[in-house]
């Protein structure tokens, strides 16, 4: 084999049993990726500078592909079920075999960088991709080394993603022909049969998941910002309940987009980049990520492009409606490269409610804020699928579920006691709909609303005024607020037919209060007693 750029670490991919005639290209540049990909036909060069990539058949997280190793290391601290799928030693060595055969005779593209921007609780990773902008996409998101620094660095884990390679269901135990297998015994993941770059993202925050809370840090699937005066806020929610447009905010610092971790010393980034949603994305509602888009050094997943004039259509979903773009996180201005930050004044919970019962914002006493966190509630909008009439629910364990490796009660405990050592302020806030659900009258919520509602929230505006509390899902709603009009604050007031809005709340409390039972035994009665009345 011959080797191509800076390989630094002298641990070769020998010692990971990979030993083959291709070309190897190590930790190359930005623009050196880009000209391999083009050079590959793996993507286009958009006129305004941003590489362009489809995933194929998977445009989307392949959850029922997800896998992690039952070995003895690991296995009494896994949240073993329908997440966390066992999947035994020897089919998984069996497999990992097989896919190292396959790579062979590729060339591959590797690049050694870091996880975790705070050194006491970081993690170097190598990632071995069979293409170069799969190896552009972990750079993007990744934090990349200085020079030098990882001569003699072991990876503390190893990403193998060989796209190509489809798994035979009959002899590897899989569900499908595609695969993402964590190990975390051998500090190994495998993922194979899917082009969607977001699964080497998440695998790797299901690792940090496992590893942080054993050391007593709360990893957490939010983004984190700051104000001019250092007030740390972070941002919990599903995607499209607005967790990365609310975090780029141009009057605070953007610190990350999604993964973080709070330490006894703080809060920092897990990643080095942001992974925006960017369908039917607005210049003027989210100008900051729009001008991301328009970078050298973003990648674009699945983003409709004219093939003739390389112009982008953002409102294009005929590939997906789950469009992406990746990019460091130096692309928003005025963020913070350090990636590091202190403890937060405020917690945001964000939700999407599609049945437009919940009201805007409430303010989550301490007891309410585990039920919320554990809850991680947001609701699909019906319509998709033949014959689906209204709104779906959505609980997702500390809103991340599917990352979530150890035991819900395990990151709740760890929120509770850093809530009550910092004296956090917990704040629930609905950008989803009023007036009515998504499928009748109801209206999606204004995005200057919602700005005005969070930014009166982390400015201590809402500290001050009066509460009313919401007879069902027992929360505290501010009776007013700076910039936004008296009677949305209150949701039954925004809906015409109020019987209608009575019944669709007490049916969505139903649901909360039925999903909520499989965490009684993790948390006290206060907890339960703090969540919505059935």
């Amino acid at each position: 084999m011959s080797d191509i750029g800076p390989r630094e670490s002298r641990f070769g991919l020998e010692n990971h049993g990979i030993l083959h005639t291709g070309k190897v290209y190590w930790n190359l540049t930005t623009a050196q990726l880009y000209e391999a990909a083009v050079q590959r036909n793996e993507g286009l060069v958009a006129e305004s500078g941003a590489l362009v990539v489809e995933t194929g058949k998977h445009t989307g997280r392949s959850p029922n592909d997800k896998f992690v190793v039952r070995e003895p290391s690991s296995e009494e601290h896994v949240a073993w079920g329908k997440i966390n799928v066992p999947i035994d030693s020897a089919m998984f060595d069996r497999l990992h075999s097989r896919v190292l055969a396959y790579l062979q005779a590729k060339d591959l593209f590797v690049q050694d960088l870091y996880v975790g921007a705070y050194p006491k609780y970081r993690m170097t990773v190598r990632f071995v991709n069979e293409k170069a902008w799969h190896d552009l996409f972990v750079r993007s998101l990744f934090l990349r080394p200085g020079a030098g620094e990882l001569q003699d660095c072991v990876p503390d884990f190893t990403v193998i993603h060989a796209p190509h390679f489809h798994a035979n269901t009959e002899i590897d135990g899989t569900r499908s022909d595609a695969f993402i297998i964590v190990h975390l015994g051998k500090k190994l993941i495998i993922i194979g049969g899917t082009a969607y770059a977001g699964e080497q993202k998440k695998s790797i925050f299901s690792v940090m998941n496992y590893l942080l809370p054993l050391k007593g840090v709360l990893s957490m699937h939010c983004s984190c910002n700051y104000s001019k005066e250092g007030e740390v806020a972070l941002f919990f929610g599903l995607s499209g309940t607005g967790k990365t447009t609310l975090s780029a905010d141009p009057e605070r610092v953007l610190i990350g987009d999604d993964e973080h971790a709070w330490s006894d010393d703080g809060v920092f980034n897990i990643e080095g980049g942001c992974y925006a949603k960017v369908i039917n994305l607005s210049q003027e509602a989210e100008p900051q990520i729009w001008a991301a888009t328009r970078r050298f050094g973003s990648v674009l997943e699945n983003v409709v492009i004219d093939p003739m004039t390389r112009d982008l259509d953002l409102d294009d979903d005929s590939l997906t409606e789950n469009t992406r773009a990746a990019y460091p996180v130096k692309y928003i201005p005025g963020c913070d490269l350090t990636g590091v930050c202190g403890h937060p004044k405020d917690v945001v919970f964000l939700t999407a409610d599609a049945f437009g019962v919940l009201p805007p914002v409430a303010k989550l006493s301490p007891e309410a804020a585990a039920y919320h966190f554990l809850t991680g509630y947001t609701a699909r909008v019906a319509g998709t699928e033949a014959g689906v009439t209204e709104p779906a629910p959505t609980f997702s364990t500390c809103f991340g579920g599917p990352f979530m490796t150890l035991r819900p009660g395990v990151y709740a405990k760890l929120l509770s006691e850093k809530i009550a050592r910092h004296g956090s302020n917990v704040w629930l806030i609905n950008t989803g709909w009023s007036g009515g659900p998504a499928t009748g009258a109801g209206k999606r919520m204004k995005i200057a609303y919602t700005r005005a509602m969070v930014h009166a929230a982390l400015n201590g505006e809402l500290d001050n005024v009066e509460y009313v509390e919401h007879p069902q899902f027992n929360l505290m709603m501010p009776t007013s607020c700076p910039g936004v009009p008296d009677e949305i604050l209150n949701p039954r007031l925004t809906w015409e037919d109020k019987d209608a809005y009575d019944a669709d709340a007490k049916k969505l409390a139903g649901m909360f209060v039925a999903n909520f039972k499989q965490y009684h035994d993790e948390v006290s009665q206060a907890v339960i007693d703090a969540g919505p009345r059935a």
